[in-house]
Formats: structure tokens, sequence, C-alpha cells
């Protein structure tokens, strides 16, 4: 057994587990982990200036790499500064194993500055929390915190690290990796099931979820989805390019209102959910998402988002990506001839639909192109016709994004990544954790000014690193969806039209200054053109740029 340091064999364990980077922003109690990373020369430190920039930079590089990765971040206020990213990347599943460092454990008694019970704090957030109390334990918490991430559905586990765990030295047995292997074919009844429902289904619809890109499915749910004939919405909140978007099929992302979202169930009489959620939505609403009458068939590789909300015919636990296949092939030998017949017709009437709703979004955008602010949906289109067919786009555009995903060209896994979890910030910093993910793609972070403030910062980082990300900030100079939800609501603010404590004036935010002061160059633009032309110069660029947009509030 090798004679080892807690914090040598922390860092070992780590490159055991394929881990690469380590995200995080130091204080005194990870001290002993930045003295071992002084003569580290294989895992690379990332540095953010802000614990919720390092958590959504962890974020972005695990949905975009597909690996394990690692957070460090300083004891109870940096592990709570974390915390609204550490949501986001639950609710994207992203295989993290967040750290912090711990007060020596003869010193805790007495509360010293800064202690708190760490794994109480991150358990509501994670997989599984935990504290390593001896240094004999080391070994076996990071393998089972390893594992547990990385097992479907993935997600964020946390250790609590004490200083003198990484000080101690002791001979320590280091163990090695355990994977559980990911390939979970549904049930041969539950698939039969399915497969009778999809066969006689006279109009079926079909959700596509980020497990879809997550088992890396894609040819797969394209073959099951030309068989239907059926037209393929992405989840309403969806973090991943689960369908391409440019497919004669794909009808872009289901919108988030009950009343709307009824309204296309009702012409349908199956849904097929796979991997995707039935609903997250954000708003209460008298109007049911889901008609009565519509039956349901579920795929997952998380049982608690099967029929958490509706009943569903069949239910089917495993991966899509080897279970979608089996679907297909079960579905095509029910189907009869009518049946086969009526699913070409179905797809050619599907085609011609879907052909007339994006020419239709693609004039709008175009009527829209003259108008000052320029229009968000212009905006979109502009970019969407300037960027490289293998560009990587982060998105966190919130109210200015309608449209994206039939106008933007997402036709890989690795293409989209979306705010899965909704909390604001995360768009910036997690781009730069898709670019160290995918160095040889241009990626492109589509930020709300609002969002931006939240972990601006992260820029710094990006300039540190000379990571060549490109951030278009769309600035209407207010948290415009809080304006949109207020006015719906019909009360007080949409009587006076006064929106209280959601205007970013007074001063407004410049962007340019702010960019160029954390190292990264930046432009203003209050043009289409201007738009285009800078895109064009960043993407050719070998550093950071940030292009701010005025937009129409």
């Amino acid at each position: 057994m090798p004679f080892l340091s807690g914090k040598r064999a922390f860092l070992e364990l780590l490159k055991q587990e394929g881990v690469e980077y380590i995200f995080g922003n130091p204080g005194t109690t990870e001290l002993p982990l930045m003295d071992a990373l002084a003569v580290e020369t294989e895992l690379r430190y990332i540095l953010g200036l802000q614990e919720a920039a390092v958590m959504a930079m962890a974020d972005g590089y695990a949905q975009a790499s597909g690996k394990l990765t690692c957070v460090s971040v300083h004891v109870a206020p940096g592990l709570g500064n974390a915390m609204g990213m550490l949501y986001d990347a639950r609710k994207a599943g992203s295989p993290i194993i967040v750290t912090a460092g711990q007060h020596d454990q003869s010193f805790t008694f007495s509360e010293p500055l800064l202690w708190a019970d760490l794994p109480e704090i991150a358990r509501p957030l994670v997989k599984w929390s935990s504290e390593v109390r001896r240094l004999e334990e080391l070994p076996v918490a990071i393998h089972r915190a390893a594992k547990t991430a990385l097992a479907p559905p993935g997600g964020p586990v946390f250790l609590s690290l004490p200083g003198d765990v990484l000080t101690n030295e002791a001979e320590i047995e280091m163990g090695s990796p355990s994977r559980i292997a990911p390939n979970v074919r549904g049930d041969r009844a539950a698939i039969e099931k399915a497969a009778e429902l999809c066969a006689s289904a006279q109009h079926p619809l079909i959700f596509a979820g980020d497990a879809i890109a997550q088992s890396g499915a894609l040819a797969e749910i394209v073959a099951f989805a030309e068989l239907l004939g059926a037209p393929v919405y992405a989840e309403a909140v969806s973090s991943r390019a689960s369908f391409p978007s440019s497919h004669p099929l794909f009808f872009g992302a289901m919108v988030r209102l009950q009343k709307n979202i009824r309204e296309i169930l009702t012409q349908h009489d199956l849904i097929v959910s796979l991997g995707a959620d039935l609903f997250t939505l954000s708003l209460p609403s008298r109007v049911d998402a889901m008609p009565a009458n519509v039956k349901v068939v579920h795929l997952d590789t998380d049982p608690w988002e099967i029929a958490k909300n509706y009943a569903v015919e069949a239910a089917i636990f495993g991966e899509p990506k080897v279970t979608l296949p089996e679907l297909t092939a079960e579905t095509q030998a029910r189907m009869t001839a009518e049946q086969r017949t009526r699913a070409r017709e179905r797809e050619r009437e599907t085609r011609r639909r879907c052909a007339e709703a994006r020419a239709t979004l693609i004039e709008t955008a175009i009527a829209a192109r003259p108008r000052t602010p320029i229009d968000p949906l212009a905006l979109l289109h502009t970019i969407a016709e300037a960027l490289p067919s293998n560009a990587v786009v982060v998105d966190e555009t919130v109210s200015s994004g309608l449209g994206m995903r039939s106008l933007l060209r997402s036709d890989d896994a690795q293409s989209y990544f979306g705010l899965r979890g909704g909390g604001i910030g995360w768009g910036l910093p997690a781009a730069i954790g898709a670019k160290l993910a995918l160095p040889s793609r241009p990626v492109v972070a589509l930020i709300g000014d609002g969002s931006a403030m939240y972990t601006i910062q992260a820029l710094w980082t990006a300039a540190h690193e000379k990571l060549a990300v490109t951030f278009v900030i769309f600035n209407n100079t207010s948290y415009k969806i809080l304006k949109q939800r207020a006015f719906a609501m019909g009360a007080l603010t949409a009587e006076t039209k006064r929106y209280v404590a959601m205007d970013l004036t007074e001063p407004a935010i410049d962007f340019v200054t702010l960019a160029r002061s954390l190292g990264v160059a930046a432009e203003r633009v209050e043009t289409l053109d201007g738009v285009r032309a800078h895109l064009l110069r960043s993407l050719s660029a070998d550093a950071p740029n940030l292009i701010e947009v005025v937009i129409a509030g």
C-alpha cells in the first residue's frame, strides 16, 4: 500500500476516476489541496471568482463532455454561494463530485468561523452527501461518490473534507473505480404494450427529453419518429438537443403554458414521452395541460419521472439507446398494412405542417429585421444564419429565445445546452465549461442581461484560460420575464403598467466596460449588420469576445 498524505491521495483518486479538471475557488480550508496541486501535472485547476460561476462551469463541462468532474468550494459560505447552480446541475443530471473544505475535526466542536454541517446543507440537492472522517475512508468515499454521480440518472454528489483528513499521512488502500452499466433495457412486457399502443395510434405525438441526448440515442429516436410519422417536440425545459432541429418532423420546444400545451395535445390520441418530463411548468393554471382522453407511453432512465403527474398506459424504465430500437422493431412488427399506409400519410402531412410552421417563423423574423431596437426573433435568425454547422450554443436567453430551437441548427447531442433547472446565472459560466469539454468546436453563449449579471465574474476565467467563447448579451435593460408574468396576472401591475424592481436602468449596465475590465474584448451593437459582422469576427478569433446587443424590451 502506498504511504500518502490525504491531499495527495485525493488527487490520485480523482485521476483514477477519470477526472481531468477541478473547478474551484479556494479558501483557508482548501490550502492543503492547493498545496498538493503545486506539484500536480495532470489535473488542471480552473479558478472561478465566485462559487456560483464555478459550479455552473463544472455543470457545463460535465454535460458537454459526459465525464465526471470535480468542484471545490470553501466551507459553508462557499457551498451556499454554489447552491443555486447546484440545483441546476441536479436537474440536468450532471455527474459532479462537489467538495468543500471543512475545519480540522479537533476544532469543529467549538463551531469556528464559517463552520456548518456541510453534508446537511448540500443533501437536498445531491444524490449522496457525506463527510470523510478518517483518512482511511477517503478512497471508499471518492469511489462511492464517483459511482453514484455517474449511475443513471446522473447527478452531483457532495463530500465534506476536513483539514486533518487532507494533511494526515498513512498507508492507504486506494481501491479502484466501479461503474454501474448504463444500458438498462426496458421490461419486455412494457415494451410490447407500448408497441401495441404506438402501432394502433391514429395521431401520436412524441416528446423528446434529455435522456435521449445523454444516452446518445438521436439516431434511434429519429428512426422511431419516422416509423410513426409523428411530430416531435422537445420537452418544455430541456438541457440538451434531444432531436435534430433540422429534421422535418421537429416542431421545436413545447411551450410552458398549460392552455397552449392542452391545445396541442387535444389533437392527438397518444403521447410518447422518451426521456421527457410531463410537465415542468412555471405557474399554476385552472387548465390542466393533459387532456383526459390522451393515452401515454413513458420511457425514462429515472423511475421517479415516469407517471409522476399523469397515469400512463405503458411505463418503461430503461435507457433509450438500447430500449428504443426494440420498441421501434416491436411497433413495426405489429403494424398492419393499413396502419403502415396511414403512418406514411401522417408523416407526409406532418412534414408539410412542420415546413409551413418553419417558413412562417422565418418570414416573421425577416419581417422584423427593420425594427429598432432589434427584435429578438430577428436577432436569433441572424445568429442562426451566421453560425457554422458545428457550433455549440449555450442558451440562457430566458424571455428572448422563443423560436430558437427551430431557427438554430442543433443536430447532435452536444450542439445545444439550455437552462433545465431555471436558476438564472448558469449560461455564461456553463459556456466556459462547454468550451473546455469541446475545444475544437465554436461555442456561443446567448445570455440575457439580467442572467449575465448573476455570474459576470466568469468572464475573467474565460480570459485567464484563453478560451475562445463568444458571449452575446441580449440587453433589454430589464427582467423581461418578470414583466411578462406580472402583466399576465392581470392585477395592479397590468392596470398601472408600473413594473417595480424589474428595470436595469438608472444607471444602465455597461457590459462592454465590464467585459473589458475582466480581460474580454467587447463591443456594443445596435444593428443586425453589426451583429453579423462582430459574430463572424469573434468566431474566427482565438480569444473570448463579448457582443452586447441592444434589443427591444
